[in-house]
């Protein structure tokens, strides 16, 4: 089912239930795979660039998902620039973790002034190439867009970013209108049902909070 209660555990994107074990900050080289391009709605988005690396064009990439490292499972990267701009299909050249970020050299990004232009940019991965979500999970990446209303049935705001650095994920909440930000905590006590096909996270939490 689409449908899965808050209790249930989250997954982060890209976590693959079996995992390549890879030595503390060592670097992958990654080889170049046939790009088809998916559908928008079937990528998954997994990290998004900070900054600039380095004077090389390495991109400083903030991981959107429960592990860190799971970008280096994938070999191509799928990048988007804004809201409306296409997916553009990146070969990651060697990737390696970085203090909590991932660094990567990118295929066609040489200079500093190039990665410049990344700043701000999605990451993602075809949704094919990840493993399904069992029953009870559900990709945090998915929350992202998803209408939070609470049980008065008052619509708090649209999910802009999922922040999983501490203890449990916490969804940032952004009211309609580009308003206030709420910060709920991803567990049972706040979180009452999730239903993708209905894009809607129902919550236990009040209008004024």
């Amino acid at each position: 089912g689409h449908a899965g209660r808050a209790g249930s555990r989250a997954r982060g994107a890209g976590g693959p239930a079996v995992r390549l074990t890879r030595a503390h900050g060592s670097a992958r080289t990654l080889t170049a795979a046939v790009a088809v391009a998916p559908r928008p709605d079937a990528i998954v988005v997994m990290a998004q660039v900070l900054a600039p690396y380095g004077v090389h064009g390495w991109l400083k990439v903030r991981p959107l998902s429960a592990a860190p490292d799971a970008l280096l499972d994938h070999r191509r990267w799928w990048l988007q620039r804004g809201v409306d701009a296409a997916w553009e299909a990146r070969t990651a050249v060697e990737a390696r973790v970085h203090s909590g970020t991932v660094v990567a050299c990118v295929d066609g990004i040489a200079s500093r002034e190039a990665a410049m232009a990344w700043r701000g940019a999605l990451i993602g991965v075809p949704r094919s190439e990840l493993p399904a979500a069992a029953e009870g999970e559900v990709y945090l990446a998915d929350l992202v867009g998803l209408d939070v209303v609470n049980r008065e049935g008052q619509a708090l705001g649209v999910v802009v970013a999922v922040d999983d650095f501490g203890a449990h994920p916490v969804l940032r909440v952004r009211a309609d209108g580009g308003g206030r930000e709420r910060l709920i905590p991803f567990v049972a006590a706040h979180v009452d049902e999730v239903d993708l096909a209905s894009k809607r996270i129902g919550v236990d939490w009040g209008g004024d909070f």
